[in-house]
């Protein structure tokens, strides 16, 4: 007899690795945040219990994100841990909204470079806040000012024997999650962040090193649903820039981790505005709790498609073991040094960084390069939310020049028609140009006027070629013979000469 479920090994095997590379994850995250450890591990588990249930991408897992480090700190820092839960609950009412008015598909619009850029940006603030975490150090609070302290916080380091210890902590995490992919593969079913913070843990322990770690609370103690006082923040203009940077942020995420796991994997595609949903459930259970934000996570998604899951099943289960070791556990969190989380995340943001993505678009489409260019040190220079929208902004920009973008090639062989070709998209942003062109052909010479290569012809266009077209057969030898564009051809009328 069959079983009912033939993947359910694949899936529980799957769902062990899944819990192995959220654990530190979870933790490292949170603590980058600035909040509670626990507090990730709740995110994790609402990201494998709630949002691991419902529809949408049936393989990619969901929890507290490096991504979206940067912005959580900053809204910690603004507005408080106690408000962090009702900035979490806004954003996933407001992604539920998205998705329930299918809004979830036009995510796959946003431009490339940006999304790149952005994630460029979190990388590069990760990196540099992180390196003050393993050093023992203070962050500055601005990303401009992380990157410039790091020389200062490189001579304090080196002139105190308690950084060194932290620092060689965290390089050396580093270390084993790079080296690990080189070990046997035996070994390699442990994933390298989990065999680097069990390293760095013993190693802390074993040699006494005078390194600060994980303060842990009970799991039930940090679970703080959001009062009166936090739902009064809500009434200020200042936090739904928050809100509303956390919903697009977190949303764009997933839904890029999703395009991106899908191409792993040749089960169910991705319901779009089905996982948006997902999400935003998710999300609004987290804000219940005052947890951090969750979003889909690439990392562990494709740590569960290489596992060998095949359902939702080992999602959610990964959630069930991250339940039983916070709460069977909580001590064991205690002894794990903090510079190894910053290792874990120092790795994390410098994978973030597209580094071959950037020489490819440099090689093909510089104006893309640009644009990821700026909005990664926009994000560092300013914030998160006002980085991606200057990257949205450089977009559409673009997406206006080329659109209003035409070329005029004129070929005169000296007997014969006038050759006057064109090509793009003309819009009367460049009918001052193109008139001016074809002002200048000799007077009785008869013209040719293709217009075969035109992707767009707008109206004013239209009546002005007509009028030049009418103007210039009055007074020449023979009408302007003129080739439609394609735009005829599904419907649009093409200018003719009279």
């Amino acid at each position: 007899m069959m079983p009912k479920y033939p993947y359910a090994w694949q899936d529980f095997t799957a769902s062990i690795v899944v819990f192995l590379v959220a654990v530190p994850l979870c933790v490292g995250v949170a603590v980058a945040s600035g909040v509670p450890a626990e507090l990730g591990l709740v995110t994790g588990i609402v990201g494998g219990l709630v949002t691991g249930c419902m529809p949408g991408s049936s393989l990619q897992v969901s929890g507290p994100a490096a991504g979206m480090t940067v912005l959580v700190f900053e809204a910690v820092s603004e507005f408080g841990v106690s408000t962090l839960g009702v900035i979490v609950l806004a954003a996933g009412l407001l992604q539920l909204a998205m998705g329930i008015f299918k809004v979830g598909r036009w995510f796959r619009a946003i431009s490339v470079s940006v999304v790149e850029g952005m994630l460029c940006g979190i990388g590069l603030v990760i990196i540099a806040g992180q390196i003050y975490a393993a050093a023992g150090l203070k962050a500055p609070g601005s990303g401009i000012g992380k990157l410039a302290g790091l020389p200062k916080a490189l001579v304090d380091a080196l002139s105190s024997s308690q950084s060194l210890a932290s620092l060689a902590i965290g390089a050396g995490t580093i270390a084993v999650i790079v080296l690990w992919k080189q070990m046997p593969r035996k070994a390699r079913a442990v994933p390298g962040a989990l065999a680097a913070v069990l390293l760095a843990t013993t190693a802390t322990l074993a040699f006494g090193l005078p390194v600060a770690t994980v303060q842990v609370e009970g799991l039930l103690g940090v679970i703080q649903p959001p009062g009166p006082e936090a739902f009064g923040e809500l009434a200020g203009p200042a936090i739904w820039g928050t809100v509303l940077a956390f919903a697009l942020i977190a949303s764009a995420e997933s839904l890029f981790s999703a395009a991106a796991v899908d191409r792993l994997h040749n089960g169910p595609r991705t319901r779009y505005d089905q996982e948006m949903i997902a999400q935003g459930t998710g999300n609004t259970v987290c804000g219940l709790l005052g947890a951090l934000p969750l979003t889909a996570v690439i990392v562990r998604s494709s740590a569960n498609v290489n596992a060998g899951a095949k359902t939702k099943a080992s999602r959610v289960l990964h959630g069930v073991w991250l339940l039983l070791f916070a709460a069977a556990l909580p001590s064991a969190l205690a002894l794990i040094p903090i510079p190894a989380l910053a290792g874990i995340l120092v790795h994390a943001g410098w994978k973030l960084i597209p580094f071959r993505q950037v020489a490819a678009l440099w090689r093909g489409h510089r104006s893309e390069a640009l644009i990821l260019v700026v909005t990664a040190v926009a994000i560092v220079a300013v914030n998160m939310f006002e980085g991606v929208l200057i990257g949205l902004g450089l977009s559409v920009v673009k997406s206006a020049w080329e659109a209003s973008h035409t070329r005029l090639e004129i070929v005169d062989k000296g007997a014969g028609p006038v050759q006057v070709h064109l090509s793009g998209y003309a819009t009367f942003l460049r009918l001052p140009k193109i008139l001016d062109s074809l002002e200048a052909l000799p007077r009785r010479r008869p013209v040719e006027l293709d217009l075969s290569g035109l992707h767009h012809l707008d109206h004013a266009c239209r009546t002005a070629l007509e009028s030049w077209a009418e103007g210039h057969s009055t007074i020449g030898t023979q009408p302007v013979k003129i080739t439609a564009p394609v735009t005829a051809a599904a419907g649009a009328k093409a200018p003719t000469a009279q």
